[in-house]
């Protein structure tokens, strides 16, 4: 059965104790005996252990929070890569010809351009937080590459392990 300190402690001594699931998360302990618990020294009050209790919830449902949004961007980043991937495959095609490439592009919502590119071997790649880049296109292929198999990877241990 699990002492006090294991089950109303932060997840600093569930490391060190060895409860340790995934993430940093501590394990969540059942409490078979309540009165047995109550008796326990540092659980004099009811009020001091629902309140520890009550910030070890909390504590949870942040980190449940966390992993869903994690696991709701890596879902939509995947389809972003791979279209940008068929985008440079496309464009890697088409640079060896002369004629222009023509598209389209979303100036607003609803709203989009005829555009004309000429061959190029160069393309910018949004990086966010106000970041653009410009790469090769065989450099952008491989960055997107290597970004595809980082979040298959993290989305297949969001999936596996929550």
């Amino acid at each position: 059965m699990a002492t006090a300190k294991e089950i109303l402690s932060t997840g600093d001594s569930a490391g060190r104790s060895g409860r340790r699931v995934h993430l940093g998360i501590p394990e969540a302990v059942f409490l078979e005996d309540v009165d047995a618990f109550m008796k326990q020294p540092g659980n004099e009050s009811i009020d001091t252990v629902l309140k520890k209790l009550d910030e070890q919830y909390q504590k949870y449902k942040f980190m449940e929070l966390n992993l869903t949004q994690k696991k709701r961007r890596l879902k939509n980043q995947i389809p972003d890569i791979k279209q940008t991937l068929h985008i440079l495959k496309y464009m890697q095609k088409k640079k060896e010809t002369t004629k222009p490439l023509e598209t389209r592009f979303l100036l607003a919502d609803n709203l989009y351009c005829k555009a004309f590119i000429p061959p190029t071997d160069k393309v910018c790649l949004w990086l966010g937080a106000n970041v653009m880049l410009e790469y090769d296109i065989n450099e952008a292929q491989g960055s997107l590459g290597e970004e595809s198999l980082c979040c298959h990877q993290q989305s297949g241990i969001l999936l596996r392990k929550t």
